[in-house]
């Protein structure tokens, strides 16, 4: 039942995003939409619906199923991709280094942005978030002579 509670929340999202792009008439997707509807509303609340969690997490544990529909569409137009493979090539390059420099942009730009190179004049071992192995080492020796 748990399933079926986070799924109908699930196509209860892509319904509103559906409906809202057709009323209007956006350039977006309706499932795009939605998705952003439903991560805005898990950021307020602050936690996901453990119905919620167990339907992703059935839905992503089956996610190869979902790539079979594309593997058939390849195999009907298979004719079509020999006369345009080099079209569809250059497609994917491009939009593959298109979509590297601005992955890397907006990771330079965050690093900037929130000061993560390090540049802060507190010590690192304050401001960093990951420990060394030698610092969880000592916290685990101390902790076990503590309690030992």
């Amino acid at each position: 039942m748990i399933f079926i509670n986070g799924l109908t929340i699930l196509l209860l999202y892509q319904l509103m995003g559906e409906v809202t792009v057709r009323w209007l008439d956006l350039p977006v997707p309706g499932p795009v939409l939605a998705m952003i509807m439903l991560f805005i509303s898990l950021v307020v609340k602050g936690s996901t619906p453990s119905s919620l969690q167990s339907s992703a997490n059935t839905i992503l544990s089956h996610l190869s199923l979902l790539f079979i529909p594309a593997g058939v569409g390849i195999m009907v137009h298979f004719e079509r991709l020999q006369n345009e493979w080099l079209p569809i090539t250059i497609a994917v390059i491009l939009s593959t280094v298109i979509t590297l420099i601005f992955s890397a942009a907006v990771m330079l730009t965050m690093n900037k942005l929130f000061n993560f190179s390090g540049d802060s004049p507190e010590k690192p071992e304050e401001c960093s978030a990951v420990k060394s192995l030698e610092q969880l080492q000592k916290e685990l020796i101390e902790n076990e002579s503590d309690h030992g």
